[in-house]
């Protein structure tokens, strides 16, 4: 397994030595977090309220897990990523607020983020849709899980992993693959209905 190795917590110069299209193996805590779990983080934080996990240096990944519990455990079935572009219009703020350093998904997420990510010294990693089974497998345990009340994918599931990946370095200190490879796309085609 070629690639960066990174372990949570993780500081801000692990994310500075990363460059788009790096592939990173990530061991340590991640904290799933959708939709309603952002939302539910940001009215936290409105009202001045604790919340009950620290997302401080830490990194969020965008899943919403298939858990099962046995014997009073719970065990991840299947982790696949949701596609990120769901949490563009909270991402920005929860980054700045919680001082995440990374954030797992995939598709990449749009300028506002990419410029938060750039302000705030955190990468966006992208895991391949399609291989939930194979994700699940590189999660140890289950540490903790929050806002239960939320359903099982949009609640908060505190994770142990071990070489989670191979992840892509979507965005890094501003650079975005996305942006990248959508302004080649645009590019070849405006020369293609040229040469029409």
């Amino acid at each position: 397994m070629d690639g960066v190795r990174l372990k949570t917590p993780l500081w801000e110069e692990d994310v500075e030595g990363l460059s788009a299209g790096d592939t990173v193996y990530l061991s340590g805590i991640v904290h799933t977090a959708r939709d309603e779990a952002h939302e539910r983080i940001l009215k936290h934080i409105a009202e001045g309220k604790k919340l009950p996990f620290s997302l401080k240096d830490g990194v969020i990944y965008h899943c919403g897990p298939l858990a099962e519990k046995k014997a009073g455990k719970w065990r991840i079935v299947s982790a696949g990523p949701t596609t990120s572009s769901r949490m563009n219009k909270l991402e920005p703020e929860v980054i700045e607020k919680c001082g995440v350093r990374a954030v797992i998904g995939k598709g990449g997420m749009d300028e506002s983020v990419v410029n938060a990510m750039k302000a705030n010294n955190t990468a966006y990693l992208a895991l391949t849709g399609g291989a939930a089974a194979l994700a699940a497998e590189k999660i140890k345990s289950v540490e903790n899980v929050f806002w239960l009340d939320l359903g099982m994918p949009e609640a908060v599931w505190v994770l142990n992993v071990e070489d989670f990946g191979p992840l892509t370095v979507g965005i890094a200190n501003g650079k975005s693959l996305y942006r990248e490879v959508g302004e080649t796309v645009r590019g070849n085609l405006n020369r293609i209905i040229q040469s029409l």
